[in-house]
């Protein structure tokens, strides 16, 4: 990784410039590590089960009121 810096009148780092390629690295890693941790959160979570029309509705309920308010 070869970052240049961009400083202010003092020299102190204000910002970075990175090639295209390493700052994609950077992301996939990020992506990579939120992934992880999203899927440790997950595994402690305890599992609950519900009917699947159950699901649906509630699924069709938000869809139902965000056409309503606008948001989509």
């Amino acid at each position: 990784m070869k970052p240049q810096f961009i400083t202010d009148d003092k020299g102190n780092r204000t910002a970075v410039i990175l090639p295209i390629t390493d700052y994609n690295k950077l992301l996939d890693e990020l992506d990579e590590q939120d992934t992880v941790r999203m899927y440790a959160k997950a595994k402690e979570e305890k599992l609950t089960f519900r009917p699947l029309s159950e699901a649906l509705a509630d699924i069709d309920a938000k869809r139902q009121k965000r056409r309503v308010s606008g948001k989509t």
